[in-house]
Parts: structure tokens; C-alpha cells; sequence
């Protein structure tokens, strides 16, 4: 089985790009969704963050409040806070992940997508066979996430500005994709990389 390793920055449209190679068997996993599903209780992660952050980041139901988290892990002088908040989750979502993909394959799945915004980051794409990321121009991206995450102007430009610039992905991945037009405009990318891939369509 081919396990790609997708990744870009978000409004980029990396579930949009994903979803083009589903009618050709390539899946997808949603590490953003692994995230959440591992945070619902009773959950060995969420009680490892509780442990290391204080019972604080808890509500009175047992889950995450995912406010008062960010609050401290993102406050200036707390980067080791973040860096600890990110090498707990990302060990359960990795485990998870391959626990995922084993189930694929056995399966008989011709590949899968790991969606992973922090693929690099994590170290996970070592243990895929390819990576791409998916690119959009800061305007694109800027009107998708006000859209789909109801956002001020000045919110998205916040978000924006905190993401990696696009020589980040490009100097790393294996094979880019520009998301910067509609669906039917992608479609000879994504032939060339199944074609690239060895994969039949």
C-alpha cells in the first residue's frame, strides 16, 4: 500500500485535494479528527495533558477545554509548553495513525493520505512512501477559512500570518500541488501523480 504523506497550510485545501483520489482507492486519514476522537473520555492522552498541564484544562464533564490550553501553551515565554503539548498528542495520534493504515492495507487498500498540517514537524513523514503538499495563494486561503471557519478579516489574517510560509512545504515535499482554482482545474495534478505513483486510473 502507498502511504502519502499530505500536509500544507491551512485554506490550502488539502481535504478537497484528497477527496479527487478517493474514486481511484487512494483514502484519506484525518489526524486532526484522530486528535478530537482521542480527547473523548476516558482517554489515556487526555489524562496524560491533565497530568502535565493541571486539572485546569479540564471542564467539569472531563473534556478538554481546549480555551484555557491554548491559552497557556500559546502565551509568549511558554514555547516548552507547546513543545510538551506536541510530543504528547502526536505520540497517540501517530500510534493511532499506524494502527490505521495496518487495518487499510490488510484491507487490500491501494493507498491512503495521511492529512497530517504538521506532517514534517511530527517526524511522520519519514514513515511514508511519498509527501505532497497542497499550496494556495494567501488571498485563496484567506476568503476559504473566513468561510468555513466564520471568521473576521482580522481573525483569518492572524491565523494566516502564523503559518509557515510556502518554501517551508516546497523545500520538503516531495510534490506540490496549487489549489488556487476549482476542482475540475486540479484533475490533470492529479492524473500526473497517479501516473507518477504507478497507480491505475
Amino acid at each position: 500500500m502507498l502511504t502519502i504523506g499530505l500536509t500544507g497550510p491551512s485554506g490550502a485545501g488539502k481535504g478537497t485535494v484528497a477527496s479527487l483520489f478517493s474514486p481511484y482507492g487512494i483514502l484519506s486519514i484525518d489526524t486532526d479528527q484522530v486528535y478530537h476522537d482521542l480527547l473523548i473520555p476516558p482517554s489515556p492522552c487526555l489524562d496524560e495533558l491533565a497530568e502535565r498541564f493541571g486539572q485546569q484544562i479540564l471542564l467539569p464533564d472531563g473534556t478538554l477545554d481546549r480555551k484555557i490550553l491554548a491559552a497557556h501553551v500559546f502565551a509568549p515565554g511558554n514555547e516548552a509548553e507547546l513543545l510538551d503539548l506536541n510530543r504528547i498528542t502526536h505520540a497517540y495520534v501517530l500510534d493511532v495513525t499506524r494502527s490505521i493504515c495496518r487495518e487499510l492495507e490488510a484491507q487490500g487498500c491501494v493507498g491512503v493520505f495521511v492529512d497530517a498540517p504538521l506532517l514534517f514537524e511530527s517526524g511522520f513523514d519519514t514513515e511514508c512512501d511519498t509527501t505532497l503538499a497542497v499550496l494556495a495563494d494567501p488571498d485563496v486561503r484567506l476568503s476559504r477559512i473566513m468561510a468555513r471557519d466564520c471568521l473576521t478579516l482580522s481573525q483569518a489574517q492572524a491565523r494566516l500570518s502564523a503559518q509557515k510560509p510556502d518554501s517551508y512545504y516546497t523545500e520538503r515535499a516531495a510534490h506540490v500541488i496549487y489549489n488556487n482554482t476549482n476542482i475540475e482545474a486540479l484533475a490533470s495534478d492529479v492524473q500526473r501523480l497517479l501516473a507518477q505513483w504507478g497507480v491505475n486510473f
